[in-house]
């Protein structure tokens, strides 16, 4: 072989080796394209899963938030304090889980602006548990003060209450203790012709008049006053009033029932043993029979005297 021939062999040989080595070179770097495509879309699908499960897990953190929220709002009103904050946080809470809902192609950025926003509810929610704990505390130290208020009203109203009652009861006493009483009570038969018969058993023709004299007892606890004295005869064989309009007889009240009385007069109790003189004219013979005199005022019995009619 010729020179010439050889040389143009080595060229031929040169060229089936540079082909051969670009498709070699080419198939590599087809299979390094190949693989870093995977690799991406990997990495790619990898990322994709973790915001997804990252944003889930930012879903159900704010919901838990927001219960939480619930939660505090009514504990912080029941004690009394401001929720104003509270109130805006989970608005803020909700309009940020409507974005991470309505969102398609979520991003690491908007990823960390949701964690930042939790973080910063999260805070608040403990920035709170301080507050409600000091306003237990506050509302503990009321209640205990108004606990001793009470027992202190109680205490008071019950001194007040006793005072009460012995006011009354002296009152009562003193009311007791203050009825005037008749005493040395003397009766008078007056026949038609104005003769006079002292004592308690008459005869019915002497009976025409019958008059009652009294002095009333010292009693330094009765107020000097104007007083009504009441004179009532009763027949205690039928239990009746003697009555006459005409004569002054009208009614008053007696431990709550209406009665009637026979005569009365309005004298000024003075404390100073005063006589006191009724002249009750029947205009006609007292029927035989037993009779009692009884004086009342105030709606109280000062005093009875029987007589009887033969």
């Amino acid at each position: 072989m010729s020179l010439k021939e050889e040389h143009e062999a080595n060229i031929i040989e040169s060229k089936k080796n540079n082909k051969k080595n670009f498709i070699i070179i080419f198939a590599v770097l087809l299979i390094v394209l190949l693989g870093a495509n995977l690799y991406y879309n990997y990495q790619l699908r990898e990322e994709k899963d973790f915001i997804e499960s990252e944003l889930n897990l930012s879903k159900n953190t704010i919901d838990e938030l927001t219960n939480e929220l619930d939660e505090k709002i009514a504990e912080v009103e029941e004690l009394g304090g401001d929720v104003e904050d509270l109130r805006n946080a989970k608005e803020e809470l909700e309009e940020e889980k409507r974005k991470l809902q309505s969102a398609s192609d979520y991003t690491y950025r908007q990823l960390k602006e949701a964690r930042k926003i939790i973080a910063g509810h999260k805070e608040l929610l403990k920035q709170k548990d301080k507050e409600i704990a000091k306003l237990k505390e506050v509302n503990e130290t009321l209640h205990e003060e108004n606990v001793q208020l009470k027992e202190d009203k109680n205490k008071l109203n019950k001194s007040i209450s006793d005072l009460n009652d012995k006011q009354s009861e002296l009152n009562s006493k003193i009311k007791t203790a203050s009825r005037l009483q008749a005493e040395k009570i003397t009766l008078f038969a007056i026949n038609e012709k104005g003769k006079e018969r002292e004592g308690d058993v008459w005869r019915k023709r002497h009976t025409f008049k019958i008059k009652t004299q009294f002095g009333i007892a010292d009693n330094k606890v009765a107020p000097i006053e104007i007083k009504e004295i009441l004179l009532r005869i009763v027949d205690t064989n039928t239990n009746q009033v003697i009555f006459d309009v005409a004569k002054g007889s009208g009614t008053f009240m007696l431990d709550g029932e209406e009665e009637f009385y026979t005569a009365k007069q309005e004298i000024l109790f003075d404390n100073s043993g005063q006589e006191i003189t009724f002249l009750y004219d029947k205009g006609t013979e007292f029927d035989r029979g037993n009779y009692k005199i009884e004086l009342y005022t105030d709606g109280y019995l000062m005093g009875v005297k029987s007589f009887t009619i033969k």
